[in-house]
């Protein structure tokens, strides 16, 4: 269930607020609104967060083997800081020599066919009235130069002629009897020799950066606490400094954070919580309703002034989930997926719990799979804590289910039931279903084995389908529940049997016109090889129910206090009208995807089995061969299942979740557009000090946060 929440404002005194703000944390109940902070100490704490973010990512970069690994040394949070900053300075000095080696390179290139060059001794010559320019051109234009300039060829390479232009005087304008095509190279900074020296000397200090950042790998995990500790303090300076409140009048306004410094920051906060003038400070958040006496005995423990009230259906209301243990071990699985139900929607913690072992065990669809990840469930469930033991649980659940479906169809690492029945494992086709299983339907039922694969996936469809009908009437029987005080509830109901008639279309158009006729044939229709008959007249029940459905839907799914208005919005959006009919029937057709990839699984199951056993079937007689590639099958047995298993979880994250996520929540009108109730709490990193650099001796005088009295 969702648990109700309320809306809370917290007054208090502005002198107070620093110290107030550490004893809301320390009581962790309340859901704080987002605030918009700002500050140069907020902005010092983000600088701070991006150095130390970019100092593990410089580092983690840096690869090496295990055993090269320095042990992990413990810092405090300031020195850790200045470790983090020493490392994205090697980090950045890095980077300069690297794109000045590649400058250089560019340089030497450049200058390459010209042999040395050295500015200097051109400037040496022009000293003694001899001033040389160099210049390129093509070799068949050389000739066209004008006699009045001076030239001296150095080189012709690759039909490019180098040549000199010499002067008694400095050339301020090209010489006008110069070719067009002829250009001038620019004169470089430095001297060839100089650029190799540079790219010497900074490969030299790249390879003392790489080996002190090696060395600096032992601060990694001291920066990574860094990291949660800025967090907080984020959290916490972010919540200050939004926070509304009274401004003395006295007191200089607020500037901008590019205009204030962090002393002036701080020396305006002493001012603030020296203050004893009564002004006041406040910030509003969400509180469960179990709560709310508990928050209120905390408020008039620290003199706090709070209100509260119902929240408004346009507020940020946060949605906190409260359900007994064996539903609650679906939530590792949302909060991987980070999806959360609108507080004003539906919690389907339960249901999204029971499908999804169903999709599960229906995708990997293999006894021998499921019994492994039953047994990895397990292990994990003995090593695991007092507290968190919801994801090992619901592993060794997904387990169950999927060794159970396996039974069910005689699924068993992907072997042929004929070779279960020739090594006396009959016990397993025994413990098969009929109606599911092509083993049970052959051998002891006697359909032949293309008639008994053929019947055995058609009732796997109709299961799948099934699945559909049962799944989304559920969210429709739940919206009907929800709008039962209004006539809106005729549309829910109207919307259920458009799917319930749309369900035999299904039938017909996907499983079997013929078996499942859209008109009166006179004969009963057979369900599950005749397990269950409808009636000869349930085609037009059927069609019956769709269009019955429909009205209603139409006329009733818009309501809010006037049937008019609602069948005027139904036909402005007439062709949404019609297409969530065609909605309805691509919903339970999508379902058929669990019997398509558990079919595709189970082929990729026995093609491994077939490969492996040809490897050592086809190649025995000798011992030592017939251990080699009895070595070389298990490999190939162990990989190719060990593949499928990866394709599987692929598959249930693409497809199993989706149904439940999509189909299901769109049938229930459900966006997950919800927010995780996170209430402002303590953590181990809470009560760390960070000492912003530049905050000198105001932050001393301060002390730890929220002392001052």
């Amino acid at each position: 269930m969702i648990v109700p929440m309320k809306k809370v404002s917290i007054v208090m005194l502005n002198s107070e607020r620093k110290s107030a703000l550490k004893k809301l944390r320390r009581i962790g109940l309340v859901h704080l609104e987002t605030v918009e902070g700002k500050g140069p100490v907020l902005q010092a704490y983000k600088d701070a967060s991006a150095s130390a973010d970019k100092a593990i990512s410089v580092l983690d970069e840096i690869k090496m083997p295990k055993k090269l690994i320095p042990t992990q040394v413990e810092l405090s949070t300031n020195e850790a800081d200045e470790k983090a900053r020493e490392i994205v300075a090697l980090s950045d000095r890095k980077k300069s020599l690297l794109d000045l080696i590649s400058q250089n390179i560019q340089e030497i290139e450049r200058l390459s066919k010209w042999g040395a060059v050295n500015p200097d001794d051109f400037k040496s010559l022009a000293e003694k009235g001899i001033f040389m320019y160099m210049y390129e051109i093509p070799s068949e234009k050389y000739g066209l130069i004008g006699e009045t300039s001076k030239t001296m060829v150095v080189n012709s390479v690759a039909k490019i002629t180098r040549f000199l232009l010499l002067s008694e005087e400095e050339v301020i304008d090209r010489p006008a009897d110069l070719p067009p095509e002829a250009f001038a190279v620019p004169m470089p900074e430095k001297s060839t020799g100089e650029l190799y020296a540079d790219i010497e000397a900074s490969r030299k200090e790249i390879s003392s950066i790489e080996k002190s950042l090696e060395e600096a790998k032992k601060y990694r995990s001291a920066i990574g606490e860094l990291k949660k500790t800025l967090a907080e303090s984020i959290e916490f300076e972010t919540i200050f400094s939004g926070m509304e409140r009274d401004k003395s009048e006295n007191a200089p306004d607020e500037k901008s954070a590019g205009q204030e410094t962090v002393e002036e920051a701080l020396a305006r906060e002493v001012e603030e919580m020296e203050d004893h003038s009564g002004k006041l400070a406040w910030l509003t958040g969400y509180v469960p309703e179990d709560s709310m006496e508990d928050f209120a005995s905390e408020c008039k423990a620290n003199d706090w002034a709070f209100a509260s009230s119902d929240p408004a259906d346009d507020d940020p209301v946060p949605t906190k989930l409260h359900n007994n243990k064996l539903v609650s071990i679906i939530y590792p699985l949302t909060d991987f997926l980070d999806v959360t139900p609108g507080y004003h929607e539906f919690d389907i913690s339960g249901w999204f719990l029971l499908f999804f072992c169903i999709f599960f065990a229906m995708i990997f669809g293999d006894a021998g799979y499921g019994s492994i990840i039953a047994l990895l469930g397990l292990g994990l469930l003995a090593k695991s804590k007092s507290g968190k033991r919801s994801l090992p649980v619901l592993v060794t659940i997904l387990g169950l289910c999927t060794a159970a479906y396996g039974v069910f169809t005689c699924s068993w690492f992907g072997i042929d039931y004929n070779a279960l029945h020739n090594h006396g494992c009959d016990w397993m086709i025994e413990l098969s279903l009929k109606p599911i299983s092509k083993a049970k339907l052959d051998l002891i039922a006697g359909y032949g084995a293309v008639r008994a694969e053929d019947i055995a996936n058609t009732n796997q469809k109709i299961f799948c389908f099934m699945l559909a009908l049962v799944q989304l009437s559920i969210a429709h029987i739940k919206c009907f529940i929800a709008d039962r005080k209004s006539l809106k509830c005729l549309g829910d109901l109207g919307s259920l049997l458009q799917l319930w008639g749309m369900f035999y279309v299904v039938m017909s158009l996907v499983v079997s016109a013929e078996r499942f006729p859209l008109s009166d044939t006179g004969n009963p229709i057979p369900i599950f090889g005749g397990a269950v008959n409808l009636p000869s007249v349930m085609p037009l029940i059927a069609i019956g129910v769709l269009l019955f459905g429909f009205v209603l839907s139409f006329v009733f799914s818009n309501y809010e206090g006037s049937i008019g208005k609602s069948v005027l919005e139904s036909c402005k959006n007439i062709i949404s009208v019609l297409l969530g009919v065609v909605n309805v029937f691509s919903d339970i057709v999508s379902y058929i995807r669990l019997w398509a990839v558990a079919l595709a699984g189970g082929a990729i199951s026995a093609t491994v089995n077939t490969m492996a056993l040809n490897i050592f079937g086809s190649n025995g007689g000798v011992v030592a061969k017939m251990v080699i590639f009895g070595i070389l099958m298990v490999v190939l047995l162990c990989f190719g299942h060990g593949l499928n298993v990866i394709l599987n979880v692929l598959s249930v994250v693409v497809h199993g979740v989706r149904l439940n996520t999509l189909e299901f929540s769109q049938h229930l009108g459900m966006a997950w557009s919800g927010t995780k109730y996170r209430p402002f709490s303590e953590n181990e990193n809470s009560n760390k000090e960070f000492r912003v650099e530049g905050l000198g001796k105001a932050i001393n005088a301060l002390g730890s946060l929220g002392k001052l009295k």
